[in-house]
């Protein structure tokens, strides 16, 4: 206002004065544009000065602040004034005007000086160190689907961040790339927030209440046999009505023989157990997924698998559990904002096989942004467990046998001197699964896939007395699995070891009359059998001759060399594999095997595993250890990588 007033005041002067001589007239007029000019170039400069540094001071940040927050494990949001008084007037416009114009200028000359940032984050007051963060957290929540994952991947090779850094993005990211993190093999764990707390116990009840009260609310309709049996038991009121419904300790006549193998192991564990059994089970049904989510089934899984540490079977019943419900899309963000993805990330990383490999399922379920598959209960992916840039290009399923599983069937021979020495995983010199630790390194291009379902020798030992699955029941199911988990898209190699080489047989010739799994038949390249008892076994012989005692199970009974069910198997397949021109190589055992102290049987002769195509190799082995090569170099072992390697050449030079 003053700078006005002088001005008017000046040119009034001018008009009323006199008209002087021409020279006085002309130096004067040039002193008053000169006072004018330099008078309205000063006000200009000192009104944009405190402009600038109002400006300043409001962006600017107290640095000890700063370097205080840095460790804390929170963001923070920017918060507007609720006083509406604060949003009127004309200086308030005004100013709001003229840092607009300031910060357009200044992300222009970042733009041009610094460097391509982002928009959103052009304007942001940080060191050049901190920039990235930021910029990987945009990148990562691009529309662009390359650049999603590429920014993981610089995620999670980055590691020389401080902790509040990893703490930035563990906050900010979305579920994407927190899902993505976790199956990144070089991760840093910081990138995963500690799980919520959970919510306190009533103090009048207790966890194996808690999960029963979890099975009591879901639905008790439709079920089948299996699921009721778990349920009842789990259902039950005390350790001990669950020990006497079982039969007895004593009680041969029961279903309990399997605990008279140890006397001390019937208390609260197995209650916790049963429960874990029958929810493994409710799992498997969708809307089954939602009453165990709805009823704080995520909550209360997560407090038994904190309380059961050093139990690896339990957690594993959990993750069992957790996998079955990712395949559900829906039910994604609820498992992940439960704090599940910090707990599996952490197993993906542990030295035990099976524990990464129940976590590495459960993630992969959760991955949709790499993966198209689904893997459901019993289906492991062995390798690659980990996001890869490694082109997949075969696959190889290992389908064990009677009394097996997915990971013991193939573990490495066993040493009595290795055993006593508690060799690590990671130890070179023994792996209790050499489809993922050797063959996963001599052949990374191959998707290694194990199976697992359960079987008996006995209805005595079987989990459910109500179960009886033949072979035919058997592969049906595995073949929907496997089909799920895409097997059929890529060339495939079958290895098989002994009932499980029949149910390879069975589920290619149920796949070869069924036109959507044509692709499982067309992809098909070669079978290994070890000691597959085309023929019949021993070991049903035996059981059936001692029936009054043993009780043979269905699958058992189905070895027997007089099951016509077995002879239409092998007579179909034979047909079938010479016409498709299937590769096949046949392993079998000369060595007794021992059954318990006092059995000694030859379970698979020769004669029986012979094919009828395909090389027959026998072994200085027994049944059991036919498919567990005592070494890397062994002969077992190079024979098969041999078959795999020379089957899939053409497949892994594409």
């Amino acid at each position: 206002m003053s700078l006005a007033a002088y001005c008017i005041i000046c040119c009034r002067r001018i008009g009323a004065s006199t008209p002087p001589p021409q020279s006085t007239t002309y130096w004067r007029d040039i002193r008053n544009i000169i006072k004018f000019t330099g008078s309205l170039i000063l006000g200009g400069s000192l009104f944009l000065t405190y402009e600038v540094l109002a400006l300043k001071k409001s962006l600017a940040l107290d640095t000890q602040v700063v370097e205080r927050e840095k460790m804390k494990s929170y963001i923070y949001l920017h918060t507007v004034s609720l006083d509406k008084r604060e949003n009127y007037g004309i200086t308030y416009q005004a100013r709001k005007e003229l840092h607009k114009a300031v910060r357009k200028v200044l992300a222009t000359s970042a733009k041009i000086l610094r460097g391509p940032f982002a928009d959103t984050f052009s304007t942001i007051d940080v060191e050049d160190h901190e920039c990235a963060v930021w910029l990987l957290l945009r990148k990562s929540q691009s529309g662009d689907r390359t650049a999603r994952l590429q920014a993981v991947q610089e995620m999670s090779e980055t590691h020389h961040w401080h902790d509040y850094q990893y703490r930035i993005i563990a906050q900010a990211c979305d579920l994407r790339t927190l899902i993505g993190l976790a199956r990144s093999k070089e991760s840093d764990l910081r990138f995963f927030l500690p799980p919520p707390p959970l919510p306190s116990l009533n103090e009048d009840t207790c966890i194996e209440e808690e999960l029963r009260q979890l099975l009591a609310s879901l639905p008790q309709t439709e079920l089948d046999e299996c699921i009721q049996y778990f349920t009842s038991l789990a259902l039950s009121e005390s350790s001990q009505s669950l020990a006497a419904q079982k039969g007895g300790l004593w009680c041969f006549g029961g279903n309990g023989l399997p605990y008279a193998e140890s006397f001390g192991e019937v208390p609260s564990a197995t209650v916790e157990m049963f429960c874990l059994e029958a929810l493994v089970k409710h799992s498997e049904i969708p809307t089954h997924c939602d009453e165990i989510e709805a009823n704080g089934g995520l909550q209360l899984l997560q407090r038994l698998y904190q309380l059961h540490k050093d139990c690896p079977k339990i957690q594993r019943n959990i993750m069992r559990i957790i996998g079955n419900m990712a395949l559900n899309e829906h039910l994604h963000s609820t498992i992940v904002h439960s704090g599940w993805v910090s707990i599996l990330a952490e197993a993906m990383k542990s030295p035990r096989i099976m524990e990464a490999s129940h976590a590495a399922r459960t993630l992969a379920n959760l991955d949709r942004e790499t993966m198209r598959e689904k893997y459901q209960d019993g289906v492991y992916v062995l390798h690659p467990q980990y996001r890869t840039s490694q082109p997949i290009k075969a696959d190889v399923l290992f389908i064990h046998g009677l009394m097996g599983a997915a990971f013991k069937t193939w573990r490495q021979q066993d040493n009595e001197q290795l055993l006593t020495e508690k060799i690590l995983e990671d130890d070179a010199r023994y792996t209790t699964c050499w489809p993922k630790t050797w063959l996963a390194r001599d052949c990374p291009a191959l998707r290694i896939i194990s199976v697992e379902y359960d079987t008996s020798l006995s209805d005595w030992r079987t989990r459910c007395p109500m179960e009886r699955k033949s072979i035919a029941f058997r592969s049906d199911e595995l073949l929907r699995k496997l089909r799920a988990a895409g097997v059929g898209d890529r060339p495939v190699i079958w290895v098989s070891h002994s009932m499980g080489g029949l149910l390879v047989k069975k589920m290619l010739l149920e796949a070869s009359k069924k036109p959507e799994m044509s692709t499982v038949i067309n992809n098909t390249r070669g079978i290994i059998f070890y000691s597959v008892p085309h023929h019949g076994s021993h070991l049903a012989e035996y059981s059936v001759n001692i029936r009054y005692l043993l009780f043979p199970s269905l699958e058992v009974k189905e070895l027997s060399k007089d099951s016509p069910a077995l002879k239409t198997l092998q007579d179909d397949f034979l047909e079938f594999a010479k016409d498709k021109n299937f590769q096949v190589l046949n392993f079998v055992e000369t060595l007794p095997t021992y059954i318990g102290s006092m059995i000694k049987l030859h379970v698979v002769p020769v004669e029986s595993a012979d094919l009828g195509i395909g090389d027959l190799i026998p072994v200085d082995v027994d049944h059991l250890n036919i498919c567990k090569p005592k070494k890397k170099d062994a002969f077992l072992y190079q024979r098969t990588l041999q078959f795999i390697c020379e089957t899939l050449a053409k497949d892994l030079e594409d």
